[in-house]
């Protein structure tokens, strides 16, 4: 029986319980905290269906990423309860799921089929193998770039291009006069967002946030070229106002045909290929993160996905709308409604097998990105933490959010490099000193 078929069955089966709260205005309602990124806007366009099915009214609340992520701690970790579910990723789901601040998924249906989730987003949303968050979507980093400037250029894409070939290719391609920025990366604050792509970029750069005694490591050579590397590149090739542009704006400068190429979120491709939304839909190509040859690629692995937090009087009405949000039949609705290019990605094995979706230009890429990224062993030099563009300890959100600060306002020349990143170790050191580590 399918998963929407299951909640009509539900639905029915509370008999006139349902109905008669429906008619008499007491209906169900559970709030719902996400990003507003594509896939859940459009997720959200489809919720009536829900309702429809289940009795079960939806409200949402949707937030910028950095502010979601602040506003659903500040929520988990004082018991607020505004939230029935929360969108958040790998980072929160298995810190909060020891910490007793979500509802284990331990009981979904078995329509649902949780062995089917990818085992690389099943375990980053698990603790001691109990699944406390359902993916949305999964993704990765990868090179997104025009087809048609880069052989105006000259120049070819690897399937596995190095950071000197990505700078030479920005450099390339950009033309200021027709407005086109050989490259757009994030510069923004936030720890999710800058200081995600900078984080995942130092792996490549044999850097690391700490040794294996816990010791900030912002003092190193590696970190420096890092950062120096960055800045200069985007200073040369990127577009103004680079160190305010996160995700969102960097998707929307990609779609106008301001960039050449993009290194972000493996999701953003359904975007940037959709001709309904982006000038050049028809001349993208794809390539693996870069790296330094030193043995790490600058991909992350990351999750968006939907948990229900611990102390919410709609547990069951939480926990089916996230069967309905995560299952097979969701994606077969949107697929069937907009292309198999605009389902939700990375969270199903199934999805990769679907003769439909292997003829979707970046679902091949999409899953090697997914699969080469290892959260265990992410960078060069040993590490003592898990994750590749975040440290998984309950500090880190704080300290990466500062430290992200102080990188761009390198990036917007309101300091050095060397001065962002001294007051980076300054941070880091005394945070974890607080901290006991």
């Amino acid at each position: 029986m399918s998963i929407m078929k299951t909640l009509l069955t539900t639905a029915v089966g509370l008999g006139l319980t349902a109905g008669i709260a429906a008619a008499d205005g007491h209906a169900k309602t559970i709030t719902i905290a996400t990003v507003n990124n594509g896939d859940m806007i459009r997720m959200q366009g489809y919720t009536d269906q829900f309702t429809e099915q289940t009795g079960i009214n939806v409200e949402w609340v949707t937030l910028e990423e950095n502010v979601l992520r602040q506003r659903v701690t500040t929520d988990i970790t004082t018991n607020g309860g505004s939230f029935d579910i929360m969108t958040i990723g790998m980072y929160e789901t298995p810190i909060w799921g020891a910490n007793g601040w979500l509802v284990p998924l331990d009981d979904l249906s078995d329509e649902y089929n949780v062995g089917d989730i990818l085992p690389a987003m099943a375990g980053g949303l698990s603790h001691d193998g109990t699944l406390y968050a359902a993916p949305f979507y999964g993704e990765s980093s990868m090179v997104m770039y025009r087809t048609d400037l880069m052989e105006a250029a000259g120049m070819e894409m690897p399937d596995a291009p190095t950071w000197e070939f990505i700078a030479e290719a920005a450099a390339a391609m950009t033309d200021r006069d027709q407005e086109i920025n050989g490259i757009c990366l994030r510069g923004k604050a936030g720890w999710g967002e800058g200081g995600a792509f900078i984080t995942a970029m130092s792996n490549s750069f044999g850097a690391r946030w700490f040794d294996e005694d816990w010791n900030a490591q912002f003092d190193t050579e590696a970190w420096a070229n890092t950062v120096n590397f960055f800045k200069n590149m985007m200073d040369a090739s990127g577009p103004a106002g680079y160190a305010t542009n996160g995700f969102n704006e960097n998707l929307s400068l990609f779609q106008q045909g301001k960039c050449g190429m993009w290194i972000d979120a493996t999701v953003a491709a359904s975007f940037v290929t959709n001709p309904d939304e982006s000038t050049v839909a028809d001349s993208v190509g794809f390539a693996l993160a870069p790296d330094n040859g030193l043995g790490k690629r600058s991909n992350w692995l990351w999750a968006w996905a939907l948990a229900v937090p611990a102390g919410t009087q709609q547990e069951a009405e939480a926990k089916q709308f996230i069967e309905w949000a995560t299952s097979t039949d969701y994606i077969e609705l949107v697929a069937g409604n907009e292309g198999w290019a605009n389902v939700p990605p990375g969270a199903r094995t199934s999805l990769y097998e679907n003769p439909e979706y292997q003829k979707v230009p970046f679902a091949q890429m999409t899953l090697d990105s997914i699969l080469s990224a290892d959260p265990n062993n992410s960078t060069v030099e040993p590490s003592p933490y898990v994750g590749v563009q975040f440290a998984a300890i309950p500090e880190f959100a704080g300290i990466a959010t500062e430290v992200s600060q102080e990188f761009s306002a390198a990036y917007a020349g309101q300091q050095t490099v060397e001065q962002a990143l001294a007051n980076a170790q300054e941070i880091t050191t005394e945070a974890m000193e607080a901290a006991g580590y």
